[in-house]
Formats: structure tokens, C-alpha cells, sequence
């Protein structure tokens, strides 16, 4: 793969799908933006921008949106696979048959599919076998990558070298990656921290503290280390930025999906009709039935995403909730 002559199709048009192909384009890269509704990917084409999940920024010559998948997966050498945790699988399947084996992949969604339990890089090699593959995670609020506001991430790959190539073409002025080989701890750093994310937005719509956002930050930190550590990962990775980082940029950020749905919860808004408030996925919500489900299997106590768990989908009281988390039994704090 030359990177100077890479040809590059970002299969999602979400916002952070869009943000990564102007950045790319940036770069002066050949960028095919997928999109799955034709006449949304028309509209995109015709106006130059993304109105629904990226508005305010144009979409530059070399950004080409495409309604056909094969045609984006058939064209390109590098394919960013940017849809949301719980279609990824179906995409893939549709590109199987594309002669993609020789190409690379880079998967930047974050969450666990729902049934099979898997990280998007364990569900994309049951796909499309050993595939070359890298995963992307970490503090990148959309817009403010789009606005080249200084901001860094993870690349992740059991491939070094292949690694090394995605880095330098990701990479810009004010946007870093560093490598990792622990793909798994990355992925599931970038997905559990939106369970605890929704939890710190439940505490802001209740109007509690500083001091009891700050409690639930520190252990849910632990919390997904923990769960980490369990299945495989290594517990120093979610002290990085696919962990901790990621995890402080979706509690603070006021464009935090995860953190607005549950602020909305905190002020007595029910799940249901919180998701029809927005077209944009809160991978959060499917993410806290997985991990809890991850929590049992691999006996792990998460207190906190037990609590999210129960909120959003047995109906449990808000503030009681957060109230019998802080009256936990005392235990070891590193533990």
C-alpha cells in the first residue's frame, strides 16, 4: 500500500465518518464517503455538506459521497469502516464478495455488538477473515476534530508495520495517533466508557456534584479495567487514551450523545422517547446490555454499569440509584 498514491473509501456518513474523510482529504488523499440512504448521499453531493451530522463545514472536491457500497469497497485500498457498532456486521457482509482481501481496514465504532458479544475487530475477522486491520479509539469529539482543534488517539493492530502506515496517514498537525498492540483493550476502552458516560450524565441532570461526577469517573476507570483484564486486555491501556482519555472527552463534552441521553434520564425523560429526540446513534445504550452481560459471564463486579443497566431498561429510579452506588461496602479502592 503506497501511501502517496492510497485510494481511500470511508464506509459511514455519521459525523465522525464525515469528519475523518476532510480530514483525509486534507491530507490530499481520493476520498469515497459512503452513505446507506441515496437520496441523503444526493443531497450531500449537491450542497457539500453534511447537514444532518456534520453541519458548518464543507466537503471539499476531493471527497467523493457514494450511495453504492461495492463501487466505494472495489475503489479504494483503505477502507474506514465508520457505521455504528450494531450494523457493522451486515455492512461487512455486504462487501464480502468485493475482492477486498488485499486491501486494509481501519474500524473507528465503538461498541459491542448485542448476541455475540464481540468487539467490531472480533466481528469483522468472523466476516472477512484475516484481513489487514487496524482499530482507531480515543478523545475525538467530532467537531472538533472537524475544526482541527488539537486532539489525539489510538491506532491499534496486532500488525505493526500496518500500524506505523495508518498513523502516517492519519496523522496531521493537530491530530496524533499512538500505537498500540492491544487491539482489544482499545476497543473495549472506546465502548464501555460510553456506560459510564451515560451514568455521568444522569448525576449532572439530577443536579448532584463535582464530587460525586469525580466518584463515578475514578471507578468507572477501574470498572472497565477490570472487565479488561478479565477477557484478555491489559489494564494499563484504559489509563490511555482509548481508556481514561476517551472517557473524560464523553463525560465533559457538552457533544456528548452518551452524556446528553443521560442527562435527559437524570431530568425524568423516559429511554424511548429520548432516542426519537435524535437521528444520531447513542452507542451507549446497546453497549450497557452487552457489558453487563460481559460482567456475569466473566464475573466481574461493574456496580456502575449494573445501575446504568437497570435505569435504562428496568425502570429503576435515577437517584436512588445513584444514591445506593455511593453506599456501596467499603473495599479497596485499586480493586
Amino acid at each position: 500500500m503506497s501511501q502517496k498514491d492510497t485510494k481511500i473509501s470511508v464506509l459511514g456518513d455519521g459525523g465522525w465518518g464525515t469528519t475523518l474523510a476532510l480530514l483525509l482529504a486534507g491530507q490530499g488523499f481520493q476520498v469515497k464517503l459512503w452513505g446507506a440512504f441515496p437520496k441523503y448521499i444526493e443531497e450531500m453531493r449537491k450542497k457539500r455538506e453534511n447537514r444532518k451530522f456534520l453541519p458548518g463545514f464543507k466537503i471539499p472536491k476531493n471527497v467523493f459521497p457514494c450511495a453504492d457500497i461495492h463501487e466505494a469497497a472495489l475503489e479504494s485500498d483503505l477502507i474506514v469502516l465508520a457505521v455504528p457498532s450494531q450494523f457493522m456486521r451486515q455492512v461487512v457482509q455486504k462487501i464480502k464478495k468485493d475482492k477486498i482481501h488485499h486491501k486494509a481496514f481501519v474500524t473507528v465504532a465503538k461498541g459491542i455488538e448485542t448476541g455475540s458479544l464481540k468487539v467490531m475487530s472480533q466481528v469483522i475477522h468472523e466476516e472477512l477473515g484475516k484481513v489487514s486491520l487496524c482499530v482507531l479509539s480515543g478523545p475525538t469529539i467530532a467537531r472538533e476534530v472537524a475544526l482541527k482543534i488539537p486532539a489525539g488517539a489510538s491506532i491499534a493492530s496486532t500488525n505493526k508495520e500496518l500500524a506505523s502506515k495508518i498513523r502516517k496517514i492519519f496523522t496531521t498537525d493537530t491530530f496524533s495517533l499512538f500505537e498500540s498492540t492491544d487491539v482489544l483493550g482499545v476497543e473495549l476502552g472506546g465502548s464501555l466508557k460510553n456506560v459510564i458516560a451515560i451514568s455521568a450524565g444522569i448525576v449532572e441532570g439530577l443536579g448532584f456534584g463535582s464530587n460525586t461526577r469525580a466518584a463515578l469517573f475514578a471507578r468507572g476507570v477501574a470498572e472497565m479495567a477490570r472487565l479488561g483484564h478479565a477477557m484478555g486486555a491489559r489494564r494499563e491501556t484504559f489509563m490511555g487514551l482509548s481508556g481514561l482519555g476517551d472517557l473524560a472527552t464523553t463525560c465533559l463534552s457538552p457533544h456528548s450523545r452518551n452524556r446528553w441521553l443521560g442527562e435527559e434520564i437524570g431530568k425524568g425523560k423516559k429511554l424511548r422517547s429520548i432516542l426519537k429526540k435524535t437521528e444520531m446513534v447513542v452507542e451507549g445504550v446497546d453497549t450497557s446490555r452487552s457489558a453487563w452481560q460481559l460482567a456475569k459471564k466473566y464475573r466481574v463486579v461493574m456496580p456502575i454499569t449494573k445501575a446504568v443497566h437497570q435505569i435504562l431498561f428496568h425502570h429503576h429510579d435515577p437517584r436512588e440509584a445513584v444514591k445506593a452506588l455511593m453506599k456501596r461496602e467499603p473495599h479497596r479502592e485499586l480493586d
